[in-house]
């Protein structure tokens, strides 16, 4: 019995993992080049800084990249070990897996313009204001710490010598290898945990809960949202089922933004990777905001009438595929492998001496 739920963990855990596994490796990549091909003064000017600006331009990048929220992960972790403050990386972090050009048309078309529109608002707002309290509220972790940090840091030079093939080169070991590495180890945990919570609570509960608008409320709805693996892409017909079926405009808004932008392996590797007090600023800031804006959407659309036309839907749908980019099977499964390498990777070393110490 112990071991068919283990079994059953281990595969949920290596499914979730294949849906963001891509994005992750190739934010692994980007992460790499932009921290040895990106200049360290440009990047200050840009991000490194407490501007509202600077906030602004991260937000607006993120909206336009459609990426899950384990798939910006490293990305933003990126950005933040190369020189940019702590709120324009939470306001990229946050932006990224909310909102792209395919949710917002997704959007219209399944939810109507009035959800879609504010929807498309807060997929702005509430990330500024992310970083707006980032900034404000940040200690020692407003900017990345020196050298000595967990991840093994080449120092930052504005000037060198290195040729651009030099710089790729170096710039994809950082990525992989300690990028890589210290983000896979806690990606594959939170992961492990996901899946240990869809094996102990059937989806099938989950399902009847969420489409019962009678037992619906937004507390709920946000809690849910938080610890769920949800694609702001692939729930936004889910979610107009919901409201079709009769669910509050509000309780849409509301899973969207704490669904697409939380989940476990995302909140782990904040607080390992910058943080206590950057998870507490991301995870109650971005939960607390979701809720209010559902509760305001509900005061607002006190008339609402889910709309769902199908030819209009249909026609959303095929603009929007044309931003969606769909990855094969087996790059999937060669990105989850990449990602679990590096996880275990990381804990080798103890492992090793572990095996070693129960062979003695």
């Amino acid at each position: 019995m112990i071991a068919e739920l283990l079994n059953r963990i281990i595969f949920l855990a290596f499914d979730i993992l294949n849906g963001a596994s891509v994005w992750l490796v190739a934010s692994f990549i980007l992460a790499g080049l932009l921290h040895n091909v990106l200049s360290p003064d440009k990047l200050q000017r840009m991000l490194g800084n407490t501007k509202t600006s600077s906030i602004i331009k991260a937000t607006l990048s993120g909206m336009l990249l459609p990426m899950c929220s384990c798939g910006v992960i490293p990305l933003a972790l990126g950005l933040y070990y190369s020189g940019a403050y702590l709120g324009p990386t939470l306001a990229f972090m946050t932006a990224t897996p909310i909102i792209n050009p395919a949710a917002v048309l997704l959007a219209y078309g399944f939810l109507g313009p009035q959800i879609a529109t504010i929807y498309l608002a807060t997929g702005f707002v509430i990330p500024l204001f992310i970083g707006l309290t980032g900034n404000k509220l940040a200690g020692p972790e407003l900017h990345a710490p020196g050298i000595d940090t967990e991840i093994n840091l080449v120092e930052l030079e504005s000037g060198g010598g290195d040729s651009l093939a030099q710089k790729l080169r170096s710039g994809l070991e950082w990525g992989f290898l300690d990028m890589g590495v210290s983000v896979s180890k806690y990606v594959c945990l939170g992961m492990l945990l996901a899946g240990a919570i869809i094996a102990l609570v059937p989806p099938s509960f989950i399902q009847q809960y969420l489409g019962n608008p009678g037992m619906l409320s937004l507390v709920s709805i946000a809690l849910l949202g938080s610890i769920m693996y949800v694609c702001a892409v692939g729930h936004i017909p889910f979610i107009a089922a919901l409201v079709a079926s009769g669910a509050a405009p509000g309780l849409a808004i509301t899973f969207l933004l704490t669904g697409a932008a939380t989940n476990l392996p995302e909140l782990i590797s904040i607080y390992k990777l910058i943080g206590r007090r950057a998870v507490a600023i991301y995870s109650v800031v971005l939960i607390g905001a979701s809720l209010l804006i559902g509760y305001l959407t509900n005061m607002l659309l006190t008339d609402f009438v889910p709309l769902f036309d199908l030819s209009k839907v249909r026609d959303t749908v095929g603009i929007a595929n044309k931003f969606i980019f769909s990855t094969p099977a087996a790059l999937e499964y060669l990105c989850s492998v990449i990602v679990v390498g590096l996880g275990i990777y990381s804990v080798w070393p103890r492992l090793k001496l572990y095996l070693a110490e129960r062979m003695a």
